[in-house]
């Protein structure tokens, strides 16, 4: 089992300050949200520590399906220098949000969904150039959020032969029973927990999502990817990676 640990526990902090802490939890994987404050970092000091790497693309002020050609545009560079990141790190994975609607695009959401979906393509391909996965990542049950339905991004992802970061907890905010979550095109899982009804990133085994159960159907189906754990501080963090090891 590979464990990974997302940066979100500390965001608002320089991420370069909490490496030795990630490295002495013994996990396999750090995730870096590439968004402010941590933007721009030293790949050299990453490369120093005995870590392996995924990147979470940023998203704040972005919007892969964006009405406005110029932030479309501009939301593919960004994700872009994530995917370059990704491959100096030698790094698979690049977690992607597939966009939103705005409160005044709601009558166009049919434009919406072909911009979202040119999109995501663009990247994918641009990823799969360079030997990095895009694996989108289905949303929580939040309004004007795409994709919140993980069936529907398994549908768009396996006609564009591209990946999934199946957040559990998101999916679990959605209605979705954790027996029906497993899906070929994931190759990447976050990890953290709720009571059922909102995304409260709480440490595993605060709330009430079966993790053993989604682990087991993913350990029969020869799953190979890493789990992340998502949560908002690090005492949920140091809780969370040994609910896991019990596991």
């Amino acid at each position: 089992m590979k464990i990974g640990v997302s940066s979100l526990s500390f965001y608002k902090e320089n991420i370069l300050n909490n490496l030795e802490f990630i490295e002495g939890l013994n996990v396999d994987y750090f995730e870096i949200l590439k968004d402010y404050p941590n933007d721009k970092i030293d790949n050299d000091i990453l490369k120093s520590y005995n870590l392996k790497y995924t990147v979470h693309s940023p998203f704040i002020d972005l919007n892969l399906s964006s009405l406005n050609r110029n932030i479309q545009k501009l939301s593919i560079a960004e994700i872009k220098k994530s995917i370059d990141l990704a491959r100096e790190l030698e790094s698979e994975i690049v977690v992607v949000h597939p966009g939103s609607v705005p409160f005044l695009s709601r009558p166009f959401e049919k434009e919406i969904l072909a911009i979202s979906k040119e999109s995501i393509k663009i990247c994918g391909d641009y990823g799969k150039d360079l030997g990095v996965k895009v694996a989108i990542e289905n949303m929580p049950n939040i309004e004007g959020f795409l994709y919140q339905n993980v069936f529907k991004l398994n549908e768009l992802l396996e006609e564009l032969e591209m990946t999934m970061t199946l957040d559990l907890a998101h999916a679990i905010t959605n209605g979705f029973k954790e027996n029906e979550l497993y899906f070929d095109s994931v190759k990447h899982i976050h990890l953290s927990d709720n009571n059922h009804e909102f995304d409260e990133h709480l440490s595993l085994g605060e709330g009430s999502i079966d993790f053993k159960a989604v682990i087991d159907i993913f350990n029969k189906n020869n799953y190979d990817g890493v789990y992340t754990i998502e949560v908002y501080d690090k005492e949920s963090v140091v809780k969370s990676v040994e609910y896991l090891k019990k596991i």
